[in-house]
């Protein structure tokens, strides 16, 4: 048996899938999973990175606090089986992560914060 967390319409859920010809299994359903830490807001004046499609966050790179360069990559993004790398439009200090791994991003979401 594997579990999976699937997504239908924003909403988690923690599902487990049994393998074709395994033993049957005690029956289970789809329970809506545990939501995700909360996200971290900016702070006024802040440069917003946003997403440029939409896409799955696979990596953050940086940590609030941690000062960048502009072109360095901040994060990447999967769009389309395809990783982009999301990188700082100007010099600046990370004033906050909008987003956590794992998140599925709609164009122009606000990614990172950079002040």
């Amino acid at each position: 048996m594997k579990n999976y967390k699937i997504t239908v319409n924003g909403k988690t859920y923690d599902v487990t899938v049994e393998e074709a010809g395994a033993a049957p299994a005690a029956a289970t359903t789809a329970q809506p999973a545990a939501p995700a830490q909360p996200k971290a807001s900016a702070s006024a004046g802040a440069t917003t990175v946003k997403a440029p499609m939409p896409g799955t966050i696979l990596d953050i790179k940086v940590a609030a606090g941690n000062a960048v360069k502009k072109g360095d990559v901040l994060c990447i993004l999967e769009a389309m089986k395809m990783e982009n790398d999301i990188c700082a439009p100007a010099d600046g200090v990370v004033d906050a992560i909008l987003v956590n791994k794992g998140d599925s991003v709609e164009v122009n979401a606000a990614i990172i914060a950079l002040k």
